[in-house]
């Protein structure tokens, strides 16, 4: 069965504990927590986990970096990457999340030249996670990215080639989307659904489900019915977790909260009529 999930993003210990019981007062079935800010004191670190388990919700995935960029800045990028499977491992988390973030080169020859390094930081990446029992998850993102379409995230999973490399699906993060790069503006001959989502959605371990405009009690930028129709016919049955994006100027007229509760409900809605 589908689960629903919400990304737990802050800096402060209060904030996360707050976090934990928005999620169980939405009912929610998951949590994810983003590592970047996140308090990494043990202490800490057991309250929040003690927290989730008494609230009976299981910790999906763990919000990491990027591991493709300037060559002096690899061994600094794998060092904070062994750091967060360790905090993946000790928290429990399904999947430590990882982006391969960095502008795209004009020229191919730059590309390849990131491309190769960034390929070898993730085994290495893959393999210290496999000594935790950690599953690392690529995400797709089109903010100058590696990873903007569907051919360079399948790219990378069949080059890396890693047993316990997986990969987390973003449903609005793409090149060329709406919900990419400018905000707001989309290529119309791109049918990000047929193009993007159909080709990666059998690869999915993790979904991440936009909500840009529920003002009126549905996505209006995504065409979540479609959406969920293409992860059902690949046999998807894991966690969706809601990123709500509000946006400047804000494009809703209801509080974060309030949108992330219409959010749910009506990605629940669409899930039950796509796998009915």
């Amino acid at each position: 069965m589908i689960k629903l999930s919400w990304l737990a993003r802050a800096t402060d210990a209060e904030v996360f504990e707050a976090h934990i019981n928005f999620t169980i007062d939405a009912g929610l079935d998951v949590i994810d927590f983003h590592l970047s800010g996140m308090p990494r004191d043990p202490e800490f670190l057991t309250r929040i986990k003690a927290m989730c388990v008494r609230g009976g919700l299981p910790i999906g995935y763990m919000g990491g970096g990027s591991f493709v960029g300037p060559e002096e800045a690899r061994a600094e990028r794998l060092e904070r990457g062994r750091a967060d499977v360790d905090m993946a491992a000790f928290m429990g988390a399904q999947m430590l999340r990882v982006f391969a973030r960095h502008k795209w080169p004009d020229t191919k020859e730059e590309q390849e030249n990131y491309w190769g390094p960034m390929i070898e930081d993730f085994q290495e990446l893959c393999d210290y996670a496999a000594g935790k029992g950690v599953i690392v998850s690529l995400q797709n993102h089109n903010h100058g990215s590696f990873a903007m379409n569907a051919n360079q995230v399948l790219r990378i999973l069949h080059e890396v080639k890693r047993q316990n490399l997986t990969y987390i699906l973003d449903s609005g993060q793409w090149e060329g989307s709406r919900g990419g790069a400018p905000r707001g503006w989309h290529n119309t001959e791109l049918d990000i659904y047929r193009e993007y989502h159909a080709r990666v959605a059998p690869y999915a371990t993790g979904v991440r489900a936009k909500i840009y405009k529920i003002d009126n009690g549905y996505e209006e930028w995504m065409d979540y019915p479609r959406f969920f129709k293409i992860l059902r016919n690949a046999d998807y049955n894991g966690t969706v977790s809601i990123k709500f994006e509000g946006g400047e100027p804000a494009r809703n007229r209801f509080d974060t909260e309030t949108c992330i509760d219409k959010g749910a409900k009506y990605l629940r809605e669409c899930i039950a009529r796509a796998y009915a």
